[in-house]
């Protein structure tokens, strides 16, 4: 399967509220249909006057990294424990690793970038203490 070229420009793109979270808003970047499903990269921005559930959960993927653009946000690992997150802050999540998300700033804003694109995420109970 051959992958194509693909650009995204900021101003032929939109945000879009459906995916992942409810409290964010997604720019798909074209990296998933120019691999053919083999990566997804898209913007992510936090949506004004939706808050984080802190709703511990894993995804079902192989690469999972995130670059932050703007803000701040706090997460929570297994095994880590909490993260904060702020702009210039790039951070791996090794597959399937128990988080969560507990806060953020109302201007956040990520680039991130999964594979295989189409990833299954799955909730999880809280963590033994």
């Amino acid at each position: 399967m051959r992958t194509r070229f693909a650009v995204s420009h900021r101003a032929r793109s939109r945000f879009v509220r459906r995916g992942l979270r409810n409290y964010f808003e997604y720019r798909d970047l074209g990296i998933r249909r120019a691999t053919r499903g083999k990566v997804v990269a898209h913007l992510i921005r936090a949506r004004r006057g939706k808050a984080p559930h802190g709703q511990w959960h894993r995804h079902d993927c192989q690469v999972q990294f995130v670059y932050v653009l703007k803000g701040w946000a706090d997460f929570e690992y297994e095994g880590v424990g909490r993260v904060r997150v702020k702009a210039g802050t790039c951070f791996y999540q090794p597959p399937s690793i128990r988080h969560r998300e507990i806060r953020h700033s109302p201007d956040l804003e990520m680039l991130e970038v999964v594979a295989p694109a189409d990833f299954r995420t799955r909730d999880a109970a809280a963590p033994a203490a």
